[in-house]
């Protein structure tokens, strides 16, 4: 007989088979597909996340992201979780209260940025311009001399419009005017051209999940000497205690002091992403995301659909494409799904119903993918 006071509730026990998802061809703005040796790392026995093996893992790791980003700064790490994490982290730690954040608002990220200093006592500025558009240096010189910020955040590679923001000249203005740039570059590290150091970006941050081809839930941050050197000069501690960078970095440091504990199998797999960034070169591999961005735009062109950004701007990693009158979008996706076991995915924001959004990106990034979509788009269309 039972004497305990209570009774096991078994209302949601369930006998489930093991998982087995469809195999996608995932063509949207990410995740998108993992490379096969980077799932093949993540299968890799554990150590722990002190253990001299896995120190030396991130070592190695470091190493790898300090050579997708071209950089030599010393805090360049992985974040434990998505590439919002990473972008909070870079908010987290270089706004103070009161500070004045100039924000280029061009997309959805954009407002995301917005959203995340304000949370963080920011005073917050919208620089803004139409989705799909890019700011020019002459504005940026405006909104710096008007409001003086502290920071300015632009966002290299706008997931939710497909233009890229160009960078060069605008590290001397901030310089300038003694403002930090911070860099949004979730769909550019590993897909094109990206230069820390040599285009003077003081802090900025990625994503996994997007041309490095490893699953979401790990999130490289680099800060440089003046980021570095507004985190140390902080008035108030850190709000956020998990992504706080002054205590990460301690475990990433020399110091390899405990924090939390690192996700360990992810950075196996991150690893494995950025050795095959390594083996193929960087200049290799922005001229394959842009020859075959190249064969996709022209594909589009032949069954008379026109690309969202001026190709001027445009990410050769994410491609934005109108949606045709008398087309209903969601239906277009969604038989692709069904029918091909292909996902792009729809607009967002101001370009909800208006676009498409296709995403070529690092192990996707491959010319039998454009084929096969430009085929099926050619069905269904």
């Amino acid at each position: 007989m039972n004497d305990k006071p209570w009774q096991i509730n078994e209302a949601h026990r369930r006998q489930l088979g093991q998982v087995d998802m469809p195999p996608r061809l995932l063509l949207g703005p990410g995740p998108s597909n993992a490379h096969p040796r980077v799932l093949q790392a993540l299968s890799m026995r554990q150590v722990g996340h002190l253990d001299p093996a896995f120190v030396q893992l991130m070592n190695e790791v470091q190493e790898l992201l300090r050579y997708a980003w071209q950089t030599d700064n010393s805090l360049t790490i992985p974040v434990s979780g998505t590439g919002s994490a990473a972008m909070e982290a870079t908010l987290a730690n270089l706004v103070e209260p009161g500070d004045t954040v100039l924000v280029g608002v061009n997309g959805y990220f954009g407002l995301r940025l917005v959203d995340m200093a304000e949370r963080y006592g920011a005073m917050v500025v919208a620089m803004e311009r139409p989705w799909g558009e890019v700011f020019t240096l002459d504005e940026i010189r405006v909104g710096l001399e008007t409001h003086r910020p502290a920071v300015l955040a632009l966002v290299h590679a706008e997931t939710s419009t497909g233009a890229c923001q160009p960078l060069d000249g605008v590290a001397a203005l901030c310089q300038e005017f003694d403002c930090l740039l911070l860099v949004d570059t979730v769909t550019s590290l590993g897909g094109l051209p990206l230069f820390i150091d040599d285009w003077g970006i003081d802090a900025a941050y990625s994503g996994s999940q997007k041309c490095l081809s490893c699953p979401p839930g790990i999130s490289p941050l680099t800060f440089g000497p003046r980021a570095l050197d507004k985190l140390q000069r902080r008035r108030t501690k850190v709000a956020n205690w998990y992504l706080d960078m002054s205590l990460v970095s301690k475990y990433w440091g020399n110091e390899r002091t405990y924090h939390h504990t690192a996700p360990i199998n992810m950075n196996y797999g991150l690893r494995e992403a950025l050795r095959l960034v390594a083996e193929e070169g960087l200049e290799a591999r922005w001229a394959r995301h842009r020859a075959n961005a190249q064969l996709l735009w022209d594909g589009l062109a032949e069954l008379d659909l026109t690309c969202h950004v001026p190709e001027a701007y445009r990410l050769p990693s994410l491609t934005t494409v109108r949606v045709p009158d008398g087309i209903d979008a969601k239906v277009v996706t969604g038989r692709l799904l069904q029918e091909y076991n292909i996902e792009i995915a729809n607009g967002l924001g101001q370009l909800a119903g208006k676009v498409w959004r296709i995403g070529l990106m690092g192990y996707n990034s491959r010319p039998e993918n454009v084929l096969l979509l430009l085929a099926a788009l050619a069905k269904l269309i």
